[in-house]
């Protein structure tokens, strides 16, 4: 994938698109809009299917569809991107999003559920890319190769985490206050014939949210021109820039650090999905108290995520270069599992404070490295392949991760597990401790001038 390519892919229109900073703006405001509605299904939704009358191994099956989908997708929908253009696929991800949480919302039957959430895993594979790589395409449009991109995708990825946090309270929040209004959840019932309930209030309010985010992505995301996509043209091109990326991730020593390193936030990820809300049961001594414990630490966790990208460009400067920014990163993130796994067996007010402030300092860690190791991965790919690099990343955390949480559930109760996750990272982090060895100085050159944590987002 060479910038001979690119520009050749691109034509004569690869004039600037728009200033950067509108750009930024832009991205932003695109990524909020994303992941808003899937935070806002995510607290009710196990709670919404077995109200639905699923058990819980139906419910875990219904997951894995979702899972299994988006990893078949996750290289052809971006090999997608990379041939017919960014705002097709994210417009096409919206709408995805928009009828699965359209079904979820509304449906009764195991299939109908099943069907949401597997367009679901279909968007999230749509979505993997095409929102950094437009943003990435037009600042390099605008300002050149070598433009500085950590702080853009900094914001954009603490709207990210800042939409899933407020989704999650929201979410959480909203059927406990509708189930307050005398009446209400059984009018709701009467009214719908059953297919409404106050658990799928959220679900249907992220639907008319996704409405708002495909009417901004066409109107808000403007490309260069393209020649017309033809079948013909789309099942040769997309194979081939696959092919590109998958090379380029065996070739490339530093592309193949960043894969790896997202196969350990992958494992790490995984133990804290899997082992924090029995974690929290225990502490509260019952399940449902402890699912409320779980959603309040899940949209912590966001918020920490997002000030982890708000600082990535602090950490950056203050570290020396982006490949020690992700160093640092990665070591905060291993030694928050630590903590986890220090305190698994204790009991009281201290370790319990140990405990979250060590769950926070993961999301925070992995929150700092991601825009760094996001603008190394730019720095090696063109506009021909970017939303594919980036898929192929996605895909290495998916996959790892996977095959994490099946070893953490077979690990005997304890530190143990944790000790995993931790290892992972720790691993991830080393993966740094050396300079780029390609003599490539991007990975090393001076970082850009951080922007204040307390500036507004552009």
């Amino acid at each position: 994938m060479t910038a001979e390519r690119s520009a050749s892919r691109r034509g004569p229109h690869a004039a600037p698109i728009t200033d950067e900073l509108t750009a930024r703006r832009r991205f932003v405001t695109v990524s909020f809009l994303f992941w808003l509605p899937l935070g806002l299904s995510l607290a009710p939704l196990v709670l919404l299917f077995t109200e639905r009358g699923m058990t819980l191994a139906a419910v875990a099956g219904i997951f894995a569809a979702h899972s299994l989908t988006a990893a078949a997708l996750e290289l052809p929908t971006g090999g997608l991107s990379d041939v017919i253009g960014r705002r097709a696929v994210l417009a096409a991800a919206g709408l995805f999003n928009l009828a699965a949480l359209a079904l979820i919302g509304l449906g009764t039957a195991a299939w109908v559920l099943t069907s949401g959430m597997i367009l679901m895993g279909a968007a999230r594979a749509l979505s993997s890319g095409p929102a950094e790589s437009w943003y990435v395409d037009t600042v390099h449009a605008q300002s050149g190769a070598d433009a500085a991109l950590r702080t853009g995708l900094a914001r954009g990825s603490a709207a990210s985490s800042a939409a899933l946090a407020v989704g999650t309270l929201l979410g959480g929040a909203l059927p406990w206050l509708l189930g307050l209004v005398p009446g209400l959840a059984a009018g709701l019932r009467t009214h719908t014939s059953g297919l409404v309930l106050p658990l799928s209030v959220p679900a249907l309010l992220g639907a008319v949210v996704e409405i708002g985010f495909v009417l901004y992505v066409l109107a808000a995301l403007p490309e260069p021109p393209r020649a017309p996509a033809t079948l013909r043209g789309v099942l040769r091109g997309v194979p081939a820039t696959i092919a590109d990326g998958l090379r380029l991730g065996a070739r490339d020593a530093l592309v193949r650090r960043i894969l790896l390193t997202a196969g350990a936030a992958g494992t790490a990820l995984a133990a804290l999905e899997l082992l924090t809300p029995g974690r929290a049961a225990e502490l509260t001594g019952a399940a449902e108290t402890g699912a409320v414990l779980f959603a309040g630490l899940a949209s912590a966790g966001f918020v920490c995520s997002a000030l982890g990208s708000r600082l990535a460009p602090l950490v950056a400067r203050l570290a020396g270069s982006g490949e020690r920014a992700v160093l640092v990163g990665l070591a905060a993130g291993a030694t928050g599992l630590l903590l986890l796994g220090a305190t698994v067996t204790s009991s009281g007010l201290a370790p319990m404070a140990l405990a979250v402030g060590g769950y926070g300092l993961v999301y925070l860690g992995l929150g700092a490295a991601g825009p760094s190791e996001n603008e190394l991965l730019h720095g090696r790919v063109d506009a021909s392949g970017r939303a594919t690099a980036l898929s192929v990343q996605s895909l290495s955390s998916q996959l790892v991760g996977a095959a994490a949480g099946l070893a953490v559930g077979t690990l005997p109760a304890g530190p143990l597990p944790w000790l995993l996750g931790a290892v992972a990272l720790m691993v991830g982090a080393l993966l740094w401790s050396r300079r780029t060895a390609s003599g490539d100085p991007r990975g090393s050159r001076p970082v850009e001038e951080a922007a204040s944590p307390g500036s507004p987002v552009r």
